[in-house]
């Protein structure tokens, strides 16, 4: 996908953010209680549910652009936010690849209380990288692989935040956009990363209210994760690392969220901060100090529903709810 290591080359982006945020929730320890403020009930997030999200998508096939899987996984992402309300819309446009591809490109939007203005986004991109390129095996280099914590994790977990928001409402509008045509690029050239993202940044709806911040999944859900203060989310939107890593350590998942500073990425935040000058965090799993910075299983044939845990699923989606529910309370 999109996620080179990066050297000082957060492009387009310019001017600080000014901004605020709240705390969060999660399950490393199943028995806490879900609705952890005096006055807030926050709903409990299921890993279970979220797990089966991910196995869905990766039923489909890799979700590369122009193929069959693309179109069958849109037309059920869409469907599937469709039964958590009626305000799902898809962005459908052509972009082009670095190769000179015209590739399909749908974005699917989702707006919970879209009458409120105030409002924070949630990210996560759904395709596949055509290629195994970071495979051991250059047998498997050209050959698609399913993809299942590089992508589909932070939707599942997305998908699941859908639900439980249907049954109690937050008092903040929040918007749900699964981004697509992430992953066609080449190592090199950063630009030829998240191009549906670029493309929502430079047309996003400002009329239905700007997010007062945004925050991107993305590999969010292998065993022994490590979400750490990736360089372009400090310089962005530091305020926002700052809470939510509080709020899932109250919840007692710091073995996950590692308050240490760690190398940037290329990744749609940058893009979200660039274009649409929205201070947008990345939780993904990346520790520059690792081999490699990623999981083994990034860019390989690894990446399959064997890397994708519960536990650390639900770690990431009570502390978002947690964030949610929290916002405009505290």
């Amino acid at each position: 996908m999109k996620k080179y290591p990066f050297l000082c080359i957060l492009i387009f982006l310019s001017s600080a953010f000014l901004f605020s945020c709240h705390n969060v929730s999660s399950e490393a320890n199943e028995n806490k209680s879900s609705t952890n403020s005096s006055s807030i009930k926050i709903p409990e997030f299921s890993g279970d549910s979220a797990y089966a999200y991910v196995a869905k998508q990766v039923s489909f096939g890799p979700r590369i652009p122009n193929t069959l899987a693309q179109e069958q996984c849109a037309t059920w992402l869409f469907e599937k936010l469709k039964s958590f309300t009626p305000n799902v819309e898809i962005q459908e446009t052509n972009v082009t690849g670095y190769d000179g591809t015209k590739l399909k490109c749908k974005n699917i939007i989702a707006t919970i209380n879209p009458e409120n203005h105030n409002r924070i986004a949630i990210f996560s991109h759904w395709d596949t990288r055509p290629w195994a390129d970071e495979d051991t095996s250059k047998i498997y280099h050209s050959r698609p692989f399913d993809g299942a914590n590089d992508g589909p994790s932070g939707v599942g977990v997305i998908l699941e935040l859908a639900r439980q928001m249907i049954h109690e409402k937050p008092e903040i509008g929040v918007t749900l956009v699964l981004l697509d045509v992430e992953d066609y690029g080449v190592s090199g050239d950063e630009n030829s990363y998240c191009l549906g993202t670029q493309y929502w940044a430079a047309h996003f709806d400002k009329s239905k209210g700007i997010p007062q911040y945004g925050i991107l999944l993305d590999m969010v859900g292998a065993p022994n994760s490590r979400f750490m203060f990736e360089a372009g989310s400090i310089r962005y939107a530091r305020p926002v690392l700052e809470k939510v890593w509080k709020e899932a350590a109250s919840l007692g998942y710091q073995q996950y969220f590692i308050p240490n500073e760690t190398g940037g990425v290329t990744d749609d935040h940058v893009f979200i901060n660039g274009i649409a000058q929205i201070p947008t965090i990345d939780i993904i799993d990346y520790d520059a100090m690792r081999n490699g910075g990623f999981g083994y299983y990034w860019h390989t044939h690894y990446d399959n529903m064997k890397v994708v845990d519960k536990g650390v699923l639900k770690s990431v989606g009570q502390t978002l709810l947690n964030v949610i529910f929290k916002e405009g309370k505290l």
